[in-house]
């Protein structure tokens, strides 16, 4: 309404939001996106043409609920006959809004929808976890650099501290710890030791002359 336009306007023009990194490149919302945010608006159905994990396409009918963008990567959340689904913009060849009326929730909230699709992918990621020994200074930095895969902080007997690094694979857990190099120590379990212990001899193949 013209009432509230002006302080609207205002709002808007008072933030900035710039999503990328200092010497990244530009975020660009995908063309696809408004479409199919404007058939969660209008509430009608979609026909997606989805690629797969195994890269075969196939054809969905599906209610559009919200979309969500996670770290430059685009998600549409969405109800099918199968029950709620996920659906990557990039793996989208091609999407058709009908005029088909699109089915909604009427308790959704799309936010915590997406909280619970967090967590679920989140666990996932974290079936091989790995107790560790690191500085005190450092735990700021680990926990940044590995976010909620990164949890506890019991006091070790030498003064670091003792943390859970978690990830999908020993080899996954290692990559991520190794750029600490030697002021992180993996207590356990032996399959992450073993393979940081691979990777530093990897490094020392490649790079010693």
């Amino acid at each position: 309404p013209g009432t509230f336009r002006a302080g609207a306007q205002a709002a808007a023009e008072a933030v900035v939001v710039d999503a990328a990194g200092w010497g990244a490149g530009d975020r660009r919302r995908p063309e696809l996106a408004d479409a199919l945010q404007s058939a969660v608006v209008r509430r009608r159905r979609v026909r997606l043409t989805y690629r797969g994990r195994d890269r075969s396409a196939a054809e969905r009918l599906v209610d559009p609920w919200g979309l969500v963008d996670k770290d430059d990567v685009w998600y549409l959340v969405a109800g099918t006959p199968a029950g709620q689904r996920t659906f990557r913009l990039d793996r989208v060849v091609a999407a058709v809004v009908t005029d088909e009326p699109a089915e909604r929730p009427a308790d959704l909230r799309l936010a915590e929808v997406w909280e619970q699709v967090v967590a679920e992918m989140e666990g996932r990621r974290s079936t091989v976890a790995a107790t560790v020994l690191v500085p005190a200074r450092l735990l700021p930095v680990l926990r940044r650099v590995l976010g909620r895969h990164c949890t506890g902080d019991e006091p070790a007997e030498d003064g670091r501290v003792r943390v859970r690094v978690a990830a999908h694979t020993a080899r996954s857990v290692a990559e991520q710890l190794a750029g600490f190099g030697g002021a992180v120590e993996v207590v356990e379990p032996p399959e992450v030791r073993a393979e940081l212990a691979r990777l530093g001899a990897e490094l020392v193949e490649r790079h010693s002359s």
